[in-house]
């Protein structure tokens, strides 16, 4: 009987990201609440729930006429202002030469000044009065605060809002980028710094982690990848674990907040490190191996030491040689001592490598006829 065929890969050294896969939970990198600034009757909703706002938009207006009775009677104040502060002014330029003169008492003249004085101050509160009778006129239209998705309203019109407090009237969220809250083991993350300071670990390139890539519940990965932002500097007591931060581009709007995720974090880099499918590699207390079949087609078990994983791959660090043949598939063929016939091995779903052609077979030439 031929020796039965299984499949290898090829051990290939190299530099290999090492990823870790955390739990984590999305949120829109800003939040703004709409709210009433000013007391009144809501009279419009002037936007369509859960469409995209733009900052400065108007969502909803408010019964604007007493804010304009007031502006009005500000406007008023500042006129009677006015009119006093030129009649100080008037006595005043008239007493001026009269008290040079000696011709009116002095405390006649420092009471015109005084009259002045007060006129000018009325008039500058009267303006102030204007300034503040604009704006409450300007909160009478509700506007956004920021851009971004707008969700559905929380009063109608007809409602009351702003009577002694700011009423909540819609929530806006900016979705673009998205921000990816999850946590660490406390533990691991001092051994990877204690792996990096030896120079048993590279670190990533850059200042930040170099890859941040999203899992989703279904399991498919998250076409846009990330970048950390930052890592917090406390640690929960009640978890062990330490909060990271990173932001995430959401240009399409698949990813919505409060949307549980995996997080694949590449942190370090392996030196001289070889990576193979999960299914190579057996795992037990007593350690990790893997089965390689050597030149004579003989399969024998080599312990390994795994430094992490790269997605769904795991990364050897220790344990095997470049060219080295390690057993992927075909596990049920073996037998005893027996030799067997190493193929390589085609992940799930990828094309099959092509056939070599069949070699060509030459004519054979035709019979000379008989005289």
């Amino acid at each position: 009987m031929p020796p039965p065929e299984v499949g290898v890969v090829t051990a290939t050294p190299g530099d290999v990201g090492l990823t870790a896969e955390l739990p984590g939970r999305l949120e829109a990198s800003r939040v703004a609440q709409v709210r009433a600034r000013a007391a009144g009757i809501v009279q419009r909703r002037l936007f369509e729930e859960g469409s995209v706002v733009r900052a400065g938009q108007p969502l909803f207006d408010i019964d604007a006429g007493p804010y304009r009775a007031a502006l009005d009677g500000a406007l008023a104040s500042q006129s009677k202002a006015e009119a006093n502060l030129m009649q100080t002014a008037s006595v005043l330029e008239r007493y001026r030469p009269l008290a040079e003169a000696r011709a009116i008492s002095q405390q006649e003249y420092v009471a015109a000044q005084t009259a002045n004085k007060q006129a000018e101050a009325d008039l500058a509160v009267a303006r102030a009065a204007i300034q503040t009778a604009r704006i409450n006129l300007t909160y009478a239209s509700v506007t956004a605060p920021i851009a971004g998705r707008i969700g559905r309203a929380l009063v109608t019109e007809g409602a009351l809002v702003g009577q002694g407090e700011a009423t909540p009237m819609a929530l806006v969220q900016q979705t673009h980028p998205m921000l990816v809250n999850f946590t660490q083991s406390a533990s691991e993350l001092m051994r990877l710094r204690a792996a990096l300071d030896s120079g048993l670990l590279k670190r990533a390139p850059g200042n930040h982690a170099a890859s941040v890539r999203l899992v989703m519940e279904d399991g498919s990965e998250y076409a846009q990848s990330g970048r950390l932002l930052f890592s917090d500097v406390t640690v929960d007591p009640s978890s062990g674990q330490v909060t990271l931060r990173a932001e995430i581009p959401n240009p399409d709007g698949v990813l919505f907040p409060g949307l549980y995720v995996r997080v694949r974090l590449e942190q370090s880099l392996a030196s001289n490190a070889i990576v193979l499918p999960q299914q190579s590699l057996t795992r037990s207390p007593q350690g990790d191996t893997v089965m390689v079949v050597d030149s004579e087609g003989k399969v024998k078990p080599r312990p390994v030491k795994v430094g992490g994983q790269r997605g769904t791959q795991w990364v050897v660090t220790e344990g095997l040689q470049a060219g080295e043949q390690v057993m992927v598939d075909g596990f049920q063929k073996l037998r005893g001592d027996a030799p067997v016939k190493p193929v390589p091995w085609t992940p799930p779903g990828s094309p099959a490598p092509a056939a070599p052609p069949a070699p060509s077979v030459a004519a054979a030439p035709a019979p000379a006829a008989s005289r």
